[in-house]
Formats: C-alpha cells, sequence, structure tokens
C-alpha cells in the first residue's frame, strides 16, 4: 500500500476493517462547521471507488464508522488515522488536521476497496507551508473549472497553498489595452476560487508582478513611457524579448504610483494573509531611464528600496510580502534593510543545485521559502528525473535551513507549450518532500506516483514518461529562437547559428526510442484504471510533437547548411503532418484553458508549415 506524502509513522495490526454499506461518517459535536464540508468529500470518494456512499451525522463514534474528531493534546496539524477492526477513527490538531487524515484514509480506499488493513497512522507535516506556483500569464490562462480540479489535486496530495503567476492576465480596470487580444481571469473567478481553494485548506496567495517581466503592460501606447527601455511600445512581440525586458522604471513617480494602484484592486479579491509581489528578473534596472540614479545610489540600493516601499505598503494593508530573491541573493545583508515581515521566495532550478544561497539567506536571518521547480517550461513534457533532482535537494535544503515553506513552481516560459497535467508528478515529488524529509529512491516515487495517481497496477507509467521527456532534439527554445530570428530579418546564415548548440545527427536515433516510448504509453493505458485512461491522449500527442519537431530540425539542417542526416524528410509532407498535429494540441489545450496565447503559438506553427513549403520550393 503507497501513501504520499509518506506519514512520519504508519503500524499495520494483523486484522481488517470493512467498510459496510449500513457505515456512517460521525462528525463529533465539537468540530466545527468546516469538518461536515470534508466529510462531504469522503462520502463522495467512497460513492465513486466503492459504488455505494455512507450517511454523514453527528455524534458519538460508533462500531462499523467512520469517526472524526479534534483532539486538543495533537499539535496543529497532525492527526491520527486508526483503523481498527470495529472503526476507523482520525483525530486531528485542528480542522486541516482532520482533513489530511481524511485524505490519507482516501488513498488507502483508493487501493483497497472496501477492506482495509488496519493500521495506526501518526502524521504531520515536517514543513507548515507547502505550495505550489501556477504560471498564468505567460502563455496559457486555465479555466476555473480546471483551477477547482487542480486545487482539489493538490489538497489529495496536502498542499496548503496555491499561487498564480499574473503580470497581465486579470482583468485591471481601465487596462483594456493590456488584455484586449487575451482572456483574462476575471474577478468574479478569482473570487470563487478563493473560496473554493479555502473550503479545502488551501491558501490562494496573490502573486503580482511589480518590478520586472511586465511586457504587455509596458509596451503599451498609454504605459511604454514608464519603461526603462525607451520606445517598448514599437517592439514586434518576441518570447525571448519577453522574458529579457520590460522592468519599471523607478525613477518615475508614476511607476510606484500605478503599481500601488493595481496592487489595491487585486488584493481585496483574496482572504491570504501573504501577497507576493514578484520582483524578479530586474534584468535592465539602471540601463536606460533611471541610469542617473544607478551612477548617483548603485543598482543595488534602488532595487531595495522599491522593493522595501512596496513591502512597507503591503504591510499597511495587513499583508505579509513575499518577492523573489534572484536579484538580493547577490548583496544578502541587504535583506537586513526590509521589513521583518518579509518572505524571500529563494529559488533555483538546477539538477544539481547548490545549497550556498539557502545557507547564505539563512545566515543573515533571511525568512524563506525555498523555491524547486517541475521542470516543465521550455519543454513538451516536463523533463521528470531533472525536476526530481531539483525538488528533492531543494527540499532537503528546506529541513536542513529551516525554511518556513516549500513553493513548487512551474512556469510557462515562452508560451507554456507544455500541458499542466505533465506537471503532476513533480508536483507530488514536492508534496511529499516538504512533508516528510525522508526522500525516496526516483524509481520507487516513480511506481508510488504510477499506482497512487493514475491507477497504473504496472507501476511503469511514471518511469516511461521520464523517458520519452528527454527526447526532444530540436528543443522548444530553438525552435521559438529560431523562428524569431526569421521573423526579424536575419539571414539564413546567422539563424544557422543557432543550430551549433544542437546535436541533430541523432535525431533518426532518438526518433526510432520516441516510438518505442509510444508503444509502450499505449500498452501500459491496460494497466491503468479506465477512468485515468483520457490523461494519456496528452502524452501521446505531445510525444508526437517531439517527433515531428525533431524531424523537422534535422531537415532544415540538412536542406538549408548542408548537413547530412539521415531523419531529413519531404519538407512538404513534414509541413502538412504538422498543421494536423497542431489540430490536435489545440483540442487538447482548450480542454483545460482559455484561449489565451493559444494564437501565439499557432503563429509559430504557421510559420514553420510556410518555412518547410518554402524549402520544398
Amino acid at each position: 500500500m503507497y501513501l504520499l506524502p509518506n506519514p512520519q509513522s504508519i503500524q499495520y495490526l494483523n486484522q481488517n476493517f470493512l467498510i459496510a454499506y449500513k457505515g456512517k461518517i460521525i462528525i463529533d459535536t465539537n468540530c466545527s462547521n468546516a469538518i461536515y464540508h470534508y466529510a462531504t468529500i469522503l462520502k463522495k470518494d467512497l460513492l465513486e471507488n466503492l459504488g455505494f456512499a455512507l450517511s454523514i451525522t453527528k455524534g458519538d463514534a460508533e462500531n462499523g464508522g467512520i469517526y472524526l474528531s479534534e483532539n486538543p493534546s495533537l499539535q496543529q496539524e497532525e492527526y491520527t488515522l486508526d483503523i481498527t477492526s470495529e472503526r476507523i477513527t482520525i483525530q486531528g490538531g485542528n480542522d486541516s488536521a482532520i482533513l489530511y487524515g481524511i485524505q490519507t484514509l482516501r488513498q488507502i480506499i483508493s487501493q483497497e476497496g472496501a477492506v482495509l488493513p488496519c493500521v495506526i497512522i501518526r502524521d504531520y507535516p515536517e514543513i507548515k507551508n507547502r505550495g505550489y506556483y501556477f504560471d498564468v500569464t505567460r502563455g496559457r490562462i486555465p479555466t476555473l473549472d480546471y483551477l477547482k480540479a487542480f486545487a482539489d489535486k493538490l489538497s489529495y496530495y496536502k498542499i496548503n497553498q496555491l499561487q498564480l503567476y499574473v503580470e497581465h492576465s486579470y482583468l485591471f480596470k481601465g487596462l483594456s489595452e493590456v488584455w484586449r487580444d487575451d482572456t483574462p481571469l476575471t474577478a468574479e473567478e478569482i473570487l470563487e476560487l478563493d473560496a473554493y481553494c479555502s473550503n479545502i485548506n488551501i491558501e490562494l496567495v496573490p502573486s503580482l508582478s511589480s518590478f520586472g517581466h511586465l511586457c504587455k503592460l509596458l509596451s503599451t501606447k498609454t504605459y511604454s513611457h514608464l519603461c526603462e527601455l525607451p520606445n517598448s511600445e514599437q517592439a514586434i512581440f518576441s518570447y525571448k524579448d519577453r522574458m529579457d525586458h520590460h522592468t519599471i522604471d523607478v525613477t518615475n513617480q508614476e511607476s510606484l504610483s500605478l503599481i500601488k494602484s493595481l496592487i489595491e484592486e487585486y488584493l481585496p479579491l483574496f482572504r491570504s494573509k501573504h501577497f507576493n509581489i514578484c520582483a524578479d528578473e530586474t534584468f535592465d534596472l539602471g540601463k536606460g531611464r533611471s541610469k542617473h540614479l544607478a551612477d548617483s545610489i548603485g543598482l543595488n540600493a534602488m532595487y531595495v528600496e522599491y522593493v522595501k516601499e512596496l513591502c512597507l505598503f503591503l504591510i499597511e494593508k495587513g499583508k505579509r510580502p513575499m518577492f523573489w530573491g534572484d536579484i538580493v541573493c547577490g548583496f544578502p545583508e541587504a535583506f537586513k534593510q526590509l521589513p521583518k515581515e518579509t518572505i524571500c521566495l529563494n529559488w533555483g532550478y538546477a539538477s544539481n543545485q547548490s545549497e550556498e544561497t539557502t545557507k547564505t539567506f539563512h545566515e543573515v536571518g533571511a525568512t524563506q521559502y525555498v523555491c524547486p521547480g517541475v521542470g516543465g517550461w521550455n519543454q513538451f513534457i516536463n523533463i521528470l528525473e531533472s525536476s526530481y533532482e531539483n525538488i528533492s535537494r531543494m527540499c532537503s535544503y528546506a529541513h536542513k535551513y529551516q525554511a518556513i515553506g516549500v513553493l513548487n513552481t512551474d512556469w510557462g516560459d515562452f508560451g507554456h507549450i507544455n500541458h499542466p497535467e505533465f506537471s503532476t508528478t513533480g508536483m507530488i515529488y514536492g508534496a511529499a518532500f516538504s512533508w516528510n524529509r525522508d526522500i525516496l529512491p526516483f524509481k520507487e516515487i516513480n511506481k508510488q506516483i504510477s499506482y497512487l495517481e493514475y491507477g497504473d497496477h504496472s507501476e511503469s507509467f511514471v518511469d516511461l514518461v521520464a523517458k520519452i521527456s528527454t527526447k526532444s532534439n530540436f528543443e522548444w527554445y530553438h525552435i521559438v529562437c529560431y523562428m524569431e530570428m526569421g521573423v526579424r530579418g536575419n539571414q539564413i546564415k546567422e539563424m544557422g547559428e543557432l543550430f551549433s548548440d544542437l546535436d541533430l545527427s541523432i535525431a533518426k536515433k532518438v526518433n526510432e526510442e520516441l516510438q518505442v516510448g509510444l508503444l509502450k504509453l499505449y500498452e501500459v493505458m491496460k494497466h491503468m484504471d479506465i477512468r485515468r485512461r483520457a490523461l494519456v491522449k496528452p502524452y501521446l500527442v505531445f510525444a508526437e510533437g517531439m517527433k515531428l519537431f525533431n524531424s523537422i530540425g534535422a531537415t532544415i539542417s540538412n536542406l538549408l547548411y548542408d548537413i547530412p542526416n539521415d531523419e531529413a524528410k519531404n519538407p512538404m509532407k513534414l509541413a502538412v503532418d504538422l498543421e494536423y498535429w497542431f489540430y490536435s494540441y489545440k483540442d487538447i489545450w482548450r480542454q483545460v484553458s482559455k484561449e489565451s496565447e493559444l494564437f501565439r503559438l499557432q503563429n509559430i506553427v504557421i510559420w514553420y508549415a510556410d518555412f518547410l513549403r518554402d524549402l520544398k520550393n
């Protein structure tokens, strides 16, 4: 039997308990009203897994029932789950702890059915704040239904915070120039999601870009004068440009007023006590309109003063500020200049990520979350082994240096090409290793996720995906950059320099391996819970996309740059195959996301299809 996160202690008894259809879910009379909602989650789960549900009532424990109660002798968020031959008893130190016990019971029922092994579980989280950070700005804006379903999944694995990364993807008043070509989240959607998350013990934390990464805002005719670099409104859209530029001019008082007004509009939609101002990757600071101030007081002072002003503003509003720590990590003593309430979000995404930054922030007294990543950005399918190495290391640093939280990140660089479902495995890595400091080996946790999350009795699904994810030869980053060089009018020879980073000579071998992986994906479906099989199709479609672009890269390198390649194909046929593939891609996108920036991905596909036809001619 697998349980994720792994409980702190579990003792098996040589007995069984039968969940009979006549049993009841009994809520202790001293429990709060929240426990009734948690009981309904359990009731619905019983119906889905057993074909019958138990009625819910209040009162004392009864034999044959599931008894939910609060136990003041337990710590906050600590729970016990006792399955004896007479009854199931879940006790928690607070409401959220009772929910954690219910989620563990649901995992047991999903595997064992109505006849459960008797166990005594004592469990609690070792890190209090266990969050997930979801980019809903740079390409993909999920539907409200998808966000709710994802929140359910987070709760199932005992994640208790969710942040949605917003630059421009909220329908701000008076900013129609920013969202006019988009399908932004609305106030009503945020309010509904906030209430939904609250009901399953998830704090929906507002996150708003306020310093760097303000591409759409600072590219408008109305607000381009607030951009650090002049003429931002004249630039042709570029994914790379969006990542590298668009820092706000801190010397213009209008900048601070605008950002504060956006925060004031956005903040009331959330019941959270936190607010993330981001403030990361301010690459252009001091290089344009603020250069005179940078020359006078220095970049570091400029950065800290602006962040400090926003932090104090939020504290006055009764909120605890958060910000990304990538800039201040270069001068960590400056953290002492920020209000003591400030939380530093210490991110790092390398598979061999060092502990030095976490250690440094700890030594200067910074209050920090460590922030690993699920490895999905610029990938068709998330690179799982790399994300496992990153997440396991960063979580171990969080435990070692007493970080107060772990925030596992899911970015959408270059259009959010990957499907959100592909981040589930990385999310579970973070949930498991932030709750319990014991790090399960890569192969072992993949087996457990395959069985528990995907209902795969062969326990091979996640490991298979991990192998497939590494087979992108012509990678998305290079696919986009090559296209953008073409759009900018670069010469073919200049564009060819991009291929020097790639080894396309192995494209045929890689595609053969991908084809084997695709067949195994089809084969593994027979071992999966029938309710989970629909999750396989996105993997099939995206793996086909990897194969297709590997062939496209090989063909371009062969026909344009005279590099022999046995994977080079007829460019006309590739163009047609690409268009048919994207038809399937769009269908999958629309099942979970609004239109958002799907049109930008379509522009890339059309450019390549036309480019291939020109090659033929």
